[in-house]
């Protein structure tokens, strides 16, 4: 297919842009396959590039001759193009609903991206499973890197190496993945160099209604215990959902059979549940009412809040049993690909330094989202403006962004990343010209050849002039376990997404980056009083010894 085929109209001159901050401004408007650009030949202006993946939704209104698009994007951004002539207009809306909504993977823009910027680290293989085993193998013997997953015979959604208790070998585990939900047997998730203690990850055991069980299931699992020691199993649906599962096949572990483990329930909501309550959200913070009552319900009615509350509240209990009360920890939901990978990289922010840490954190996404098997491409398909019927869509990683912004924001000097970091994960992973979010799991991006055909995020943000943008200046190594607060008063609208397209994000974006500048003032003035106090120490010793006999 030629992208041609779908641009109707490729050009049209006194098209008048209205979008966030800016002043409205005339320009020509052109379409590629996969840009929306308006360029204008008045000075000091922007030009806007908007890739058609970006796009959620489009309206379209008519008055006489002249017809107006609403663009509004997946990262809640909407914008407003004026056009001249109704052929025109209907002819851009119909190649921009085309070219937002393209079936092929290998279409999107990735595949054509080609760098501008120097590639100075090949972002695909700086997280290998391979390098963060060596984190681990340092502080214990008792794990091992296993393929047993090669060419991902075992588990589709799982890469093709994983952490597994050195105990168990490749054949028990090919035997333990035929008893959990899509063949997602207990993998390592996080080794607590601390007491030992580990976090895995699963999906539910397939013990349906007759019960069924795995021996080697319990091995593997028990294989993580140390003597005399109990384990917390924390599944992430509530009893009753659970129960339910039973009959489909699925289920829960039996106290009978696994007498060492406690199984907490922890619900956290999944698929539609959740992104109806982001369209919802969305919709309150969008809200041009002057009432504040009717603002502050709908949020409330969006439940947002009462999702960050819940996957917190789940992830400081896996913190708990690890730190405190010297427990290791199994978590699985239905599949284990979303609350699962919720709660296990929020407990790792809370107990790791590390995953605090710019690096650190891209290692965790690529670990415990990427390369753990989260579906971005059908739970990023849609945000919250898109019309048509929701299948797989649900804001699982923005949610978790939310909780990360929720903790630096009660911990400011304890993370390197600012909140931008943050903000452009958000964006990549709907749209973006990276490679990185493409496919649902590795296997997809394997057979995509993603490592081949595009460029890597992490090439991209790791290079100085960028990190620059995305470095927190308050930061301070903080090398202590830190508890967030879950209670309802600590919770916040996270402004910086959900409001920047407001006015008022504009000031406090303003005021933010004259904090930095304040920040950075100050430490040069430091550095220079430290530089003189050295001198004049230096000087202070010259006149002692001449005094001296």
């Amino acid at each position: 297919m030629e992208f041609a085929e779908l641009i109707k109209t490729p050009r049209v001159d006194n098209v008048v842009l209205h979008r966030p901050f800016y002043p409205a401004v005339e320009g020509t408007l052109c379409l590629t396959g996969h840009h929306l650009i308006l360029s204008s030949r008045q000075d000091n202006t922007e030009e806007l590039w908007l890739l058609h993946s970006n796009i959620d939704a489009i309206d379209k209104r008519f008055v006489g001759s002249l017809g107006t698009i609403i663009i509004k994007c997946k990262d809640f951004r909407i914008i407003q193009l004026d056009i001249p002539g109704m052929e025109e207009c209907l002819n851009i809306a119909s190649s921009i609903e085309a070219l937002s909504t393209l079936d092929s993977i290998t279409l999107m823009y990735p595949f054509f991206y080609r760098p501008m910027f120097e590639v100075i680290e090949d972002g695909w293989h700086s997280f290998l499973p391979e390098q963060e085993f060596e984190l681990y193998s340092s502080a214990t013997s008792e794990w091992r890197l296993s393929y047993v997953n090669k060419e991902f015979a075992v588990c589709p959604s799982y890469p093709p190496i994983v952490i597994v208790p050195k105990s168990v070998d490749d054949e028990a585990l090919r035997k333990v993945a035929t008893f959990r939900h899509g063949g997602r047997f207990p993998v390592l998730s996080y080794y607590h160099k601390k007491n030992g203690m580990v976090i895995m990850r699963s999906g539910q055991p397939l013990t349906g209604t007759n019960g069924r069980r795995c021996k080697e299931d319990e091995k593997l699992i028990n294989a993580t215990l140390r003597a005399g020691k109990r384990g917390y199993i924390i599944d992430t649906r509530s009893l009753n959902v659970a129960q339910q599962a039973r009959a489909k096949g699925g289920g829960f572990e039996q106290e009978a059979h696994y007498p060492q483990w406690r199984r907490i329930h922890k619900s956290i909501e999944r698929y539609h549940i959740l992104q109806e309550s982001l369209i919802k959200f969305v919709e309150a913070c969008n809200e041009q009412t002057h009432n504040m009552d009717r603002w502050l319900s709908k949020l409330e009615a969006s439940n947002w809040l009462t999702h960050i509350k819940e996957i917190l509240t789940t992830a400081c209990l896996a913190a708990q049993c690890i730190d405190r009360e010297g427990a290791s920890v199994l978590i699985h939901g239905t599949e284990g690909i979303d609350s699962t990978l919720q709660v296990t990289s929020l407990a790792q922010i809370i107990l790791e330094p590390r995953s605090r840490t710019i690096r650190g954190f891209e290692a965790l996404t690529e670990r415990e989202w990427l390369q753990a098997g989260h579906p971005f491409q059908q739970r990023c398909a849609q945000s919250a403006y898109c019309n048509s019927k929701q299948k797989w869509e649900a804001p699982v990683f923005l949610l978790f962004l939310d909780c990360v912004w929720q903790i630096l924001r009660q911990f400011p000097c304890s993370f390197e990343f600012n909140e931008h970091f943050l903000i452009m994960l958000f964006e990549h992973a709907y749209a973006s010209q990276f490679g990185t979010f493409l496919g649902n799991n590795e296997s997809e991006r394997c057979k995509l050849k993603l490592q081949q055909k595009t460029m890597s995020l992490w090439s991209w943000v790791n290079r100085p002039n960028e990190l620059s943008k995305f470095t927190n200046p308050l930061f301070e190594a903080n090398n202590l376990v830190i508890w967030p607060s879950v209670a309802p008063q600590s919770l916040q609208l996270w402004e910086g997404i959900f409001l920047r397209w407001n006015r008022t994000s504009k000031y406090l974006d303003e005021a933010y980056e004259e904090m930095v500048n304040i920040i950075e003032y100050n430490k040069e003035l430091q550095a220079k009083v430290n530089i003189l106090r050295r001198q004049l120490a230096e000087l202070e010793t010259e006149d002692g010894m001449q005094e001296s006999p």
